[in-house]
């Protein structure tokens, strides 16, 4: 792969970690911001960017106080000829976060930038610039392309425990210097609370760092904005954050697990029952806290397509907002599915436009594997596949006709990437081996968890033929952090020939797998 090197990219980062080192255990930190503090403005939660293309990017902050966003942006570390972009005010309406958009940035280039907070009251005094950097996509399909995935950050109990080191597989995946991490759902855990320690199967104890809102399953706006703060509490997560733009997708533990619109809890944790409202909280706070594209479109959908010039398109899904109730998923019709039809459409006609090499399906969940909700009793499912190996029923329909879809219109390059059942594999569909057969071949590649609870493999569903053909899991049920099985994916796209080239890696980059894909195939 011909990927470029940019000198230099560490050492802007300089001016992030030194505006961050003050940030550490006090809860005070993960509180909102008083309005009567002395001195300037403060950005201790770090820099991000998100949804970055060949001329455009989002830049984010979050600030102690009310405050003006401004962004500065050159092509040297120095900051000389210095472009300014001037962002919203932040304020209490937003828990004192914001995006500004960048546009008209030059492809393929390294963009420093730094952000500077104006004094509402006075705008001449501003506080110390924290600084980041990313590479906008290359129009030349030469430069090639790298980019990293997982998901699943502080679930089942397992929070930033600084004896570890904290969420140390983001300074693995830091050093392979990628232009972008997608990042599959399950940014938090709304429904996780995390205790000060945990007792470990060997007598030791995992020690956590805990704030007010992450002691309880959160239920107010206040606290699902908590949620998000406290991963920022994590100085590897900051670093990353500052290096690497990313692509945010959302699935259940953003609200609470399993759930679906429509649904009643019947859990005693929560006085707010409906989920409706659980979710509208949720998505105001997941709207605040990451740079994304759509969110502040009047649908504020997080479904979208981020273009990569010419090598790759992303396709996001959002398999939580449009799907219909979790049952036996046994229906022989299914309109609506776990993407909607409205979203079904939307990727069809996306899919059919993009000319790029590589049209990679970000899936917040897995296709052939059996993820079952048994939280009310019932045996009902969960993800896409309920583990009768026969025709398509139940969700599975529409997956099957989007694959159809695919095959007919003769659409190349498809890889799915997901996350969501917190181990790493390796699955090769086949209509050979499947039982509903009228599809190309494909491959879906699982990835994480990031910082959670590591489970044991999920069962196959034979009706699309996947073949497991590698995975690494544990055979105890939420193994720590500190028992390993953290895991997050590679993608490198070689701009010369073309291939795909995929690495499925454990938290210490060590590489656990690799597949070659070759491009302008229907099937692999």
């Amino acid at each position: 792969m011909s990927h470029r090197p940019f000198p230099g990219r560490r050492s802007v980062l300089r001016g992030s970690l030194a505006a961050s080192a003050a940030l550490t255990l006090p809860t005070a930190l993960g509180s909102a911001p008083a309005f009567a503090l002395s001195g300037r403005p403060k950005a201790g939660w770090g820099v991000q960017t998100g949804d970055v293309t060949s001329d455009s990017g989002l830049v984010w902050v979050r600030s102690d106080r009310p405050a003006r966003m401004i962004v500065e942006t050159s092509a040297t570390e120095s900051f000389r000829n210095a472009r300014r972009w001037h962002g919203p005010l932040l304020g209490a309406d937003t828990d004192f976060t914001g995006t500004t958009r960048l546009r008209g940035l030059p492809s393929g280039e390294q963009i420093h930038y730094r952000v500077l907070l104006a004094d509402s009251d006075d705008p001449r005094r501003t506080g110390e610039p924290v600084t980041g950097t990313f590479r906008t996509a290359s129009a030349r399909r030469r430069d090639g392309i790298r980019f990293l995935w997982s998901g699943d950050l502080a679930g089942q109990g397992w929070g930033i425990n600084p004896d570890f080191g904290g969420y140390t597989i983001y300074n693995a995946m830091g050093a392979l210097d990628p232009d972008f991490f997608l990042c599959s759902g399950d940014n938090i855990y709304a429904d996780g609370p995390i205790t000060s320690s945990v007792a470990l199967p060997d007598g030791s104890t995992w020690r956590n760092i805990t704030t007010q809102e992450k002691s309880k399953v959160a239920k107010t706006l206040a606290e699902f904005r908590g949620n998000f703060r406290y991963n920022l509490l994590d100085d590897s997560l900051k670093r990353f954050n500052a290096q690497v733009p990313s692509i945010v997708q959302w699935d259940d533990h953003e609200v609470t697990n399993n759930w679906y619109p429509g649904e009643i809890l019947g859990d005693a944790r929560y006085t707010e029952k409906s989920v409706d409202v659980l979710s509208s909280r949720a998505r105001q706070a997941f709207s605040e806290y990451f740079p994304i594209s759509t969110l502040r479109r009047p649908d504020g959908r997080v479904y979208r397509t981020v273009r990569h010039g010419p090598l790759l398109d992303v396709f996001v899904l959002d398999m939580r907002t449009y799907r219909n109730a979790n049952s036996t998923d046994d229906q022989t019709a299914d309109a609506q599915g776990i993407l909607g039809a409205e979203q079904l459409k939307w990727l069809k006609g996306e899919l059919s436009r993009s000319r790029a090499v590589w049209k990679v399906i970000a899936s917040d969940m897995p296709l052939g594997l059996v993820v079952p909700d048994t939280g009310d009793g019932k045996p009902n499912i969960e993800a896409v596949a309920q583990g009768d190996p026969g025709a398509p029923l139940g969700r599975e329909l529409q997956i099957a006709e989007l694959l159809r879809f695919i095959k007919h219109r003769r659409i190349t390059g498809t890889v799915w990437l997901t996350a969501d059942v917190h181990h790493t594999s390796a699955q090769h569909y086949q209509p050979s081996r499947a039982a509903f057969t009228d599809f190309e071949p494909f491959w879906e590649f699982v990835s994480g968890p990031l910082n959670a609870g590591a489970f044991p493999a999920s069962a196959l569903d034979n009706t699309f033929g996947p073949e497991r053909v590698f995975v690494k899991a544990p055979t105890a049920s939420n193994v720590s952090p500190a028992g390993g099985y953290q895991f997050f994916g590679e993608v490198d796209i070689d701009g010369h020939s073309g291939e795909l080239t995929v690495r499925l890696r454990e938290q210490d980059g060590t590489v656990l797998f690799t597949q070659v894909l070759q491009p302008g195939r229907v099937g692999q």
